[in-house]
């Protein structure tokens, strides 16, 4: 890689604090499609994401996972990593990691203000009602921060859709498709086949296209007839997940299978021969943060970030993998924007109690929402809590009057303020999730 991205004028030094408030202020200009804005940020930066190779990850469900694993089998190569990933849990430092590692406070306040400078800039040449939203600068300062730090090559998840979705200002020699749901209709389309096609127009002439092995047939169509249109070449996922170490739960498994495949792609363009090796350590060491996430001490105690039915379904299949068979009580939160009441038709079953709360989003399903529709589906074991904390603890009593578990999902949202308010110590190896004893799978074994 040649030379370092161009500093904007410099402004009073920023601390972390700083850069979070002025991410959370551009809430209110919400999400706006289109690429115009992160194209002029990306001039004004000095177009550092022409500095590092790129893989871009897209999907309905397990694209942060994917991404994770795929960096961290690349950084076991010898390649200095990157890794772009949305949304954060607790902190917007979260999503940029240097070989697998956040940025520390000061890189990330020194990114922010960079990219905020830049937003300035480009903010003059808009119109008055056009602006950088916060998902753009976030993208901005990540791509700007990987160049500085002379990253090789960066893993970058998508947002939301492909087409018009801020990341795809990278030139991606490795697109990923993880699975595709019915998510976001009102934006990306109202059948498979319409998501599908705003997710993969971004493939590039002659990239390579890795498939999940779960991709529905009408995705999968889209996929070989826009790989042919651009001669792209594609490589697939083994469906069973077979080849590798036993990670707790099945799609975490076909998320670590299609991780291998995109970066031995990515490798052998390089010139590189993938190492076993460094496949198993990567899957030995891989740290899930919100997914299949036990927390210390009793009850058993598993967060997860499943928000979709496609995710939930998941779940509810590894559950019997990662959590003792014990009377569960379930925490809930949903956005409105979900299909709760699939999400509760799948988890509803396997629990005795459900406590309905609301994550910290403007966008929260009222917990009075979730008890109307499991009342429709004759469960009336619940109670109503709106703090998610208070709802936490009032479940974990629950459980442990009963020597019972507890399950608490439904959205990221959701997880994240679960994390933000245990105690120190609580959520010890904050990135751990479940897993089961490091083996090669069997045949026989099962996916997010």
């Amino acid at each position: 890689m040649s030379g370092q991205p161009d500093e904007v004028p410099r402004r009073a030094r920023w601390s972390e604090a700083d850069a979070e408030r002025q991410l959370r202020s551009l809430e209110l200009f919400g999400m706006r499609f289109g690429l115009d804005r992160m194209r002029r940020m990306m001039t004004a930066l000095g177009s550092p994401e022409r500095r590092f190779d790129s893989i871009q990850v897209l999907g309905s469900n397990g694209k942060s996972s994917t991404t994770r694993m795929i960096a961290s089998i690349l950084r076991r190569h010898g390649l200095r990593t990157g890794a772009y990933l949305s949304p954060h849990l607790v902190s917007y430092r979260e999503r940029i990691e240097v070989d697998e590692r956040e940025l520390d406070s000061e890189s990330f306040a020194r990114a922010v203000a960079q990219a905020s400078a830049a937003a300035e800039r480009v903010n003059r040449t808009l119109s008055e009602d056009d602006h950088v939203t916060q998902f753009e600068l976030l993208t901005a300062a990540a791509m700007w921060e990987m160049a500085r730090q002379d990253v090789e090559v960066a893993v970058v998840e998508a947002g939301l859709g492909g087409r018009y979705d801020a990341t795809s200002v990278i030139d991606a020699s490795v697109t990923v498709l993880t699975n595709v749901g019915l998510e976001h209709t009102r934006w990306l389309g109202p059948t498979l086949t319409d998501i599908a096609e705003e997710k993969l127009a971004v493939v590039r002439r002659r990239a390579t296209l890795a498939l999940g092995p779960d991709l529905a047939a009408p995705a999968l169509a889209v996929a070989e007839r826009l790989a042919g249109e651009r001669e792209a070449r594609i490589v697939l996922a083994d469906a069973a997940g077979e080849h590798g170490p036993q990670l707790a739960g099945a799609f975490q498994r076909r998320n670590l299978s299609l991780a291998r495949v995109a970066a031995a792609a990515f490798l052998r363009e390089r010139g590189i021969e993938p190492r076993e090796q460094a496949f198993l350590d990567a899957a030995a060491e891989a740290r899930f943060p919100g997914r299949l996430q036990l927390l210390d001490g009793e009850p058993p105690t598993l967060l997860d970030g499943a928000h979709n039915p496609d995710a939930v379904t998941a779940l509810v299949h590894a559950l019997p993998e990662v959590l003792p068979q014990r009377p569960l009580a379930l925490v809930l939160g949903v956005l409105e924007d979900k299909d709760a009441a699939s999400m509760l038709r799948a988890l509803l079953p396997m629990c005795e109690h459900a406590f309905f709360t609301a994550p910290p989003s403007g966008r929260a399903l009222s917990p009075a929402a979730l008890q109307s529709l499991a009342r429709q589906l004759s469960f009336e074991a619940v109670t109503v809590q709106t703090r998610p904390e208070r709802a936490l603890q009032a479940a974990r009593e629950w459980a442990r009057a009963r020597s019972g578990a507890v399950l608490a999902t439904g959205s990221v949202y959701l997880v994240g303020d679960l994390l933000a308010s245990l105690p120190a110590g609580q959520g010890a190896d904050a990135g751990a999730s479940a897993s089961v004893p490091l083996q090669r799978a069997s045949r026989g074994s099962s996916r997010g």
